[in-house]
């Protein structure tokens, strides 16, 4: 150590506070170093060398005069101690102090010490060997027309196959700051094992193995194989009536009379007269349905159908149909005439989303009515539920009234209720009640019809071809009738009325 250094090691007074500093005395090389003032942030920023650290503690700066005895220079180890000494204790940048001491780096600002932001870990993952979701947008033919044979509800697994993959939980890392204060990372959460039927795997393995073959999905995280009811025949009155839990896929035709119900998809590959269908998931009519104006179709997902004819069809998904001729269809989500043709001819259609065609109506004005949005009777429902709600309630008040009179005269007696008393407290109990579960199937009932509202609010009617004269076109409450042909329109609500737009190509 220098003896300069050394001397440095002695007291001396601070100008400002009178304390005594035993490592800077006046001549010593780290004289300019050791008058720190506060704020802690720039300390002796007005005498000399200074640590500068920046409000969020995560950066320090060294600011360095030259030593008072000439010929003398300071050491990294004589920098290390002046910044411990003025709270910067970690993330030192070595490289930065020992260049500062070594090339002697005086009058400026140079970055000594960098904290750490908190490494976030990785929570524990199953790497699926199967989409967990299935793709069941239609290919479409160079002709333009939809190819509805090319889609599939189903994914197959064979048995043995890896169906998912555990990977898990990386830790991450505590971050710090350069005072030595640290923040600590989100532990990452290791996920359980997987459950379901028709998987197995080893004791601490992370593989998850097929043990039967079959249709594989996944529903609040449990993996489910199950067997798909498959007909290759034709389906007539003599088969009579399917149902099944899961998938049905029909390889024939299916005719009229027939019912089929099925707890998730129904495919069939032929084509359907006057039947009645029923899935809780989607159905696919790969070559449409011929309804006779007696089939119905009704699905919990999507339905889609190479055409539509005669038929009463309901979704609470989406409803494709190259062809849709003299039917009635309603769709939750966005009804779509698409391919070559995308005619929407006759009937009523309606999509609570909005719906998309290329052709509405025809040369023959044949009676055509187009809906999108939420539908009349349903707004005026919703405007009714208030009456209904403002009776029950003013019914529960009325109810809640005497049975406090009932219970004000009797604390005034101070005696108990006579017979007829306790019977008349017991009705009004009961009254009261019934009043409650009134009001709450009310608010349910608001809540669906108000989020039905809300998910239309925003539909249109969108053509890419001709719409034709007649044609009766709704949007929410209103309505507008196509006083001439036309095509590329868009039909929206607004401010009241429908409003008719040119479409832009």
């Amino acid at each position: 150590m220098p003896e300069a250094f050394a001397s440095a090691m002695t007291r001396e007074k601070s100008n400002n506070t009178g304390v005594e500093m035993p490592w800077a005395s006046p001549g010593s090389p780290l004289s300019n170093i050791g008058r720190q003032l506060e704020p802690p942030v720039k300390q002796g920023i007005d005498n000399g060398s200074y640590v500068r650290i920046e409000p969020d503690n995560m950066i320090a700066w060294l600011y360095l005069l030259p030593p008072v005895t000439e010929g003398e220079k300071f050491t990294k180890e004589d920098i290390m101690e002046f910044l411990q000494k003025n709270g910067v204790v970690r993330g030192f940048h070595t490289s930065n102090i020992a260049a500062v001491a070594k090339k002697e780096v005086y009058n400026r600002e140079i970055k000594v010490a960098l904290g750490r932001d908190a490494v976030e870990g990785i929570d524990g993952y199953y790497e699926y060997k199967f989409a967990p979701t299935v793709n069941r947008a239609p290919a479409v033919r160079e002709d333009g027309s939809v190819d509805y044979t090319s889609m599939s509800t189903l994914q197959n697994v064979r048995k043995g196959d890896v169906v998912a993959v555990y990977h898990h939980a990386v830790q991450g890392e505590a971050g710090y700051n350069v005072r030595g204060a640290e923040t600590r990372a989100k532990p990452a959460k290791e996920l359980p094992p997987l459950r379901g039927k028709g998987i197995s795997h080893e004791p601490d393995s992370d593989i998850y193995i097929a043990v039967q073959e079959g249709k594989i999905e996944i529903k609040d995280n449990k993996i489910d194989i199950k067997s798909t009811h498959e007909v290759h025949d034709d389906v007539d009155l003599v088969t009579g009536k399917i149902e099944f839990f899961g998938d049905i896929e029909i390889s024939g035709n299916v005719s009229a009379g027939v019912m089929i119900r099925a707890g998730r998809n129904i495919v069939i590959k032929g084509t359907v007269e006057s039947a009645n269908l029923y899935a809780g998931g989607d159905i696919v009519l790969e070559r449409g349905i011929q309804g006779g104006k007696k089939a119905k179709v009704s699905a919990r997902g999507s339905v889609f159908a190479d055409f539509i004819e005669h038929a009463e069809v309901t979704a609470r998904g989406d409803v494709c149909a190259n062809i849709i001729l003299n039917s009635k269809v309603s769709a939750e989500g966005i009804v779509k005439a698409t391919g070559k043709k995308g005619v929407i001819m006759g009937g009523y259609t309606h999509g609570l989303m909005g719906v998309e065609a290329g052709v509405l109506g025809n040369d023959a004005e044949i009676k055509t009515s187009v809906h999108a949005g939420y539908e009349q009777e349903v707004y005026e429902k919703f405007i009714g539920m208030a009456a209904r709600e403002e009776a029950a309630q003013l019914e529960l008040k009325k109810t809640v009234d005497v049975m406090s009179e009932l219970l004000r005269k009797k604390r005034l007696r101070a005696s108990t209720m006579t017979e007829g008393e306790e019977n008349r407290l017991a009705e009004l109990n009961r009254k009261k009640d019934e009043c409650f579960a009134v009001l709450d199937d009310i608010n349910q009932e608001k809540e669906i019809l108000s989020a039905q509202i809300e998910k239309g609010k925003d539909a249109k009617i969108i053509t890419e071809g001709s719409v034709h004269r007649g044609v009766v076109i709704g949007v929410a409450d209103c309505k507008y009738i196509v006083e001439r042909d036309t095509s590329f329109m868009q039909y929206s609500y607004l401010g009241g009325m429908v409003e008719a737009t040119v479409r832009v190509m």
